[in-house]
């Protein structure tokens, strides 16, 4: 696989996929200021990533014989589109609790 397709396959479905280049021209000596600030939003990124991650997990181990009837998660390109039909689903068809959980995955994707 040429180098080119590997960075084009990453952009699409690996770390970077729901990230972008910006460049944009600073005085030098704010420099810093703007790769800590990136290196701020990146962290903050993979954060939420990670506990939408962590509720989905939880959700459907609770819940997936009852929600997941007719849905196929696998196909949905990324995890903020599988969270809201997860989130959907279980304030649909589950209980109390389940429409607890879909609605803190509503709450953490609009966050």
């Amino acid at each position: 696989m040429a180098i080119h397709d590997r960075i084009k396959r990453y952009r699409v479905s690996g770390g970077a996929a729901d990230l972008v280049r910006v460049e944009v021209l600073v005085p030098s000596h704010k420099r810093q200021d703007i790769l800590d600030n990136a290196a701020t939003l990146r962290a903050g990124h993979r954060q939420k990533k990670q506990r939408l991650q962590e509720l989905m997990d939880r959700a459907l181990q609770l819940y997936s014989l009852r929600i997941l009837d007719n849905i196929d998660l696998d196909r949905l390109p990324d995890i903020h589109d599988r969270s809201r039909v997860i989130a959907n689903a279980l304030m649909e068809r589950g209980d109390a609790r389940a429409f607890a959980i879909g609605r803190r995955l509503l709450a953490e994707m609009e966050s």
